[in-house]
């Protein structure tokens, strides 16, 4: 029976294990998302890995390769496990995955800005909780907002992921 297992990675080499694997009959699974970046003063969609360094790798060891194997494969560091034995994952934990992986964001980018002058939440970091006004785009991934504090509007800068626009 095939069951769900999760693999850690050497830094960098998750292409290379995913390729090593694919060719031992191994089903891999490795979510990646697209992610706007400035390159070079341009702006570029790259995709870079969900979870950095890790692998759900999908095999019948009593059938395929052994545990020994994959864990000798090109790239991979260990299976994750919890005791001594690497931990089985539940099939519906990597469908869900797989579902989401088109709708996954990691970046609010500058198309979905709200107007100047318009209300904000800022809902991560040291100003949670604190209604804000948006002024303007401070680059790609960051805005400058105001603030009250002490009754007075102070300019802050703020990455868009902290905002609740």
């Amino acid at each position: 029976m095939k069951l769900w297992y999760l693999l850690y990675c050497k830094r960098g080499d998750q292409q290379r294990a995913k390729l090593h694997l694919e060719n031992q009959n191994v089903e891999c699974f490795y979510p990646e998302i697209d992610v706007e970046k400035m390159i070079r003063g341009k702006r570029t969609t790259v995709k870079e890995p969900l979870f950095p360094c890790y692998m759900f790798v999908r095999f019948d060891f009593t059938v395929g390769p052994t545990f020994t194997t994959i864990r000798s494969t090109r790239g991979i560091s260990d299976f994750v496990r919890f005791g001594s034995q690497p931990t089985v994952l539940n099939g519906d934990l990597i469908y869900s995955l797989k579902q989401l992986g088109e709708n996954l964001h990691h970046k609010k980018t500058i198309e979905c800005l709200p107007e100047s002058g318009q209300k904000v939440d800022i809902i991560e970091g040291p100003y949670t909780g604190i209604d804000a006004i948006y002024k303007e785009a401070d680059g790609e991934m960051r805005s400058i907002l105001l603030i009250t504090l002490i009754n007075k509007k102070v300019e802050i800068k703020i990455e868009n992921i902290n905002v609740g626009f």
